[in-house]
């Protein structure tokens, strides 16, 4: 039997997994944060850690496609993926951050109904980023795929509702642009969370 020294497959599989299921966890935590507004401090804390840790699996999916010499999908899509899953993650941690920093007193409805469609998003996400390994399933994904951009719309509209209900009601400027970054934020993690549904779609057309 012949050994290989070159790497011929690498852990993407299991990386991409583990990005995802933080996702999910960053995601919950989120919610968590917006619909039990406690332990401020220590809730954003929490989402600050898990950003961190996701940030080095991304470094090591980035590091896996320098060291392996057969990659299970194109090295630009696997590149692509970690990124737009990052961003994900990047702009659930930086609502937070926001949340603390500009010291919100009380969550809108709105900010708690985009967290949620968040939420719903990244566990369409874990779904499909798990399906991956299964080349005779890819196609499957594209069920992920369709409800990550119906929930994007769906934020889309509560989104556009949300920033004209800041203009027309009894909110001072600086609670307006307050709230006006932190729906920005929110409205961003779910455009990600679509970003990276259009790349799951291309690696399924490419391999399915």
């Amino acid at each position: 039997m012949r050994l290989s020294l070159i790497p011929r497959s690498g852990r993407f599989h299991d990386l991409f997994e583990e990005s995802a299921h933080k996702l999910v966890v960053a995601s919950e935590a989120l919610a968590d944060l917006l619909t039990h507004f406690e332990n401020v401090e220590v809730k954003t804390a929490h989402l600050r850690d898990l950003e961190h840790e996701a940030d080095e699996v991304t470094h090591e999916i980035y590091r896996q496609v320098h060291r392996t010499f057969v990659t299970p999908f194109d090295r630009e899509d696997i590149a692509t993926l970690a990124q737009r899953m990052d961003d994900v993650m990047d702009y659930i941690e930086g609502t937070s951050t926001a949340i603390r920093t500009y010291g919100i007193s009380q969550p809108t409805p709105a900010a708690r109904g985009l967290a949620d469609l968040v939420r719903l998003q990244c566990l369409q996400l874990v779904r499909a980023v798990s399906t991956l390994r299964h080349r005779g399933r890819l196609k499957s994904i594209l069920e992920q795929v369709k409800e990550i951009n119906r929930l994007e719309n769906e934020a889309d509209t509560l989104f556009l509702n949300s920033m004209a209900e800041l203009f027309q009601g009894e909110m001072s400027s600086v609670e307006i642009i307050k709230w006006r970054d932190v729906y920005v934020e929110l409205e961003r993690a779910t455009d990600s969370c679509e970003h990276v549904a259009h790349i799951l779609e291309a690696i399924v057309l490419k391999h399915a």
